[in-house]
C-alpha cells in the first residue's frame, strides 16, 4: 500500500497484531486532574512491549511483507524505540534484520536491540544521514526498508493505540500526542476523527525540534538540523511525505515543551504515579499542565486523553534529569 491510510487500516492493523501487542492500561491521577482541572487519562505505552508503541506499527508493517521479503530481510533505523519495536516484531516472525542507530543511543535501547537478535550498525546523528544510510544498505543487501514512521503500515499500526484509548474512555475533548516524525500523530489522528470526531488533537514536540509546529504554519514540511533535546526519540529533522498530510489536515494545532519542563513531567510520573516515562514520554503531560497554567479555561472541566509513547530511559540517566531540578 503506498497511498494514505485510513481509518480501515488501523481496524485492519488492530486485528493483525492483537495477538502480540499489549492493550495497554489507562491510568489517572488524582494530582493531575485536581492541578488541571480536568479528568485526565493516560494511555501508558510505556508499559508495552519493548517499552514503547512503536511495536505496533513494525508489527503491523513487517506481518504485510511477502515470503521472499522475509526472506531477504529488513533494514531499519531508529533513536532507539523503533530499533527496539523492528528487532523485537522480526524476531516474532524470523524476519532477520539491520537496525541502524545513532552512537549516542541510550544504552538500554542498544542493548534491547541487540538481545531481541538484530545486527546494529552505528552512525552520527549529528554529522551522518540516517535515511541515506539505511536506504543504501536495503539497496545493497536487497531488503526491504521499514523507515520508523513514513510508512503506511507503520501509521496505520500507530494509529491503534489511540483506538484502544477512545474504546476504553469514550468520547474525549482533547488528546496530546508526542510528535517526532508524525507516524503515532498520524494514526491517532485517523482514529480520533474516527471515533471522536469533535475531539481536538494537539501534537507536542520538544521545544528545540519545533519543525512541526513550523511545518504547520507554512503549510510545507520544514527541515531542520538535529535538534538538541534531551527528548531523544523526537529528534526528527522533519515530518514525513506520509504523515504530513494527514497531520495538516486533521490536527488542531502542535504545540511544544521546554526540556524543563519534560523533567518535571517526568519527575510527577515517578513520584506520584510509580511509572518510568522516558523524556519523550512526557511531551504530552508536560504540555497539558502548561496548557492548565497559561490558559486554565483551555482545559478546565475536559475529558482529556495523554499518550505516554514510551518508557526506555536508562536509569543513570533519569537519575541525573531529577537531581537536575533541585540546582
Amino acid at each position: 500500500m503506498t497511498e494514505s491510510p485510513t481509518y480501515s487500516d488501523v481496524v485492519a492493523a488492530a486485528e493483525r497484531i492483537g495477538s502480540e501487542v499489549h492493550r495497554t492500561p489507562l491510568l489517572t491521577s488524582r494530582l493531575v486532574d485536581s492541578e488541571t482541572g480536568a479528568r485526565v487519562f493516560f494511555k501508558a505505552e510505556n508499559l508495552q512491549r519493548a517499552g514503547s508503541f512503536k511495536i505496533r506499527g513494525a508489527l503491523n508493517a513487517l506481518s504485510l511483507l511477502d515470503a521472499d521479503q522475509r526472506a531477504a530481510g529488513v533494514v531499519a533505523y531508529s533513536s532507539g524505540n523503533h530499533a527496539q519495536a523492528i528487532a523485537l516484531a522480526a524476531a516474532i516472525l524470523k524476519i532477520p534484520v539491520v537496525v541502524v542507530m545513532p552512537t549516542d543511543a541510550p544504552a538500554t535501547k542498544l542493548a534491547a536491540t541487540q538481545a531481541y537478535g538484530a545486527s546494529v550498525i552505528t552512525y552520527d546523528r549529528y554529522t551522518e544521514d540516517r535515511e541515506r544510510i539505511g536506504a543504501e544498505l536495503a539497496e545493497d543487501k536487497g531488503m526491504a526498508l521499514i523507515p520508523p514512521y513514513d510508512h503506511p503500515h507503520v501509521i496505520a499500526g500507530q494509529g491503534t493505540a489511540v483506538k484502544e484509548l477512545l474504546e476504553d474512555t469514550g468520547p474525549l475533548d482533547m488528546v496530546f500526542v508526542p510528535l517526532g516524525g508524525g507516524g503515532l500523530l498520524s494514526g491517532s489522528l485517523l482514529s480520533t476523527k474516527a471515533l471522536a470526531p469533535d475531539c481536538a488533537v494537539y501534537g507536542v514536540e520538544p521545544e528545540a525540534g519545533d519543525d512541526g509546529r513550523r511545518s504547520l504554519r507554512t503549510g510545507t514540511i520544514v527541515h531542520i538540523d538535529t535538534p538538541v533535546t534531551i527528548a531523544d526519540g523526537t529528534q526528527t529533522q522533519h515530518l514525513g511525505e506520509h504523515t504530513f498530510p494527514i497531520i495538516k489536515r486533521d490536527v488542531e494545532d502542535i504545540v511544544t515543551a521546554a526540556d524543563t519542563e519534560l523533567v518535571e513531567a517526568m519527575a510527577l510520573f515517578a513520584a506520584r504515579m510509580k511509572i518510568v516515562v522516558e523524556p519523550s514520554g512526557c511531551l504530552g503531560l508536560a504540555a497539558l499542565l502548561g496548557t492548565a497554567v497559561r490558559d486554565p479555561g483551555a482545559v478546565a472541566g475536559r475529558r482529556i486523553g495523554v499518550v505516554i509513547s514510551g518508557g526506555n530511559v536508562d536509569l543513570g540517566r533519569m537519575a541525573q534529569l531529577l537531581a537536575s531540578r533541585s540546582r
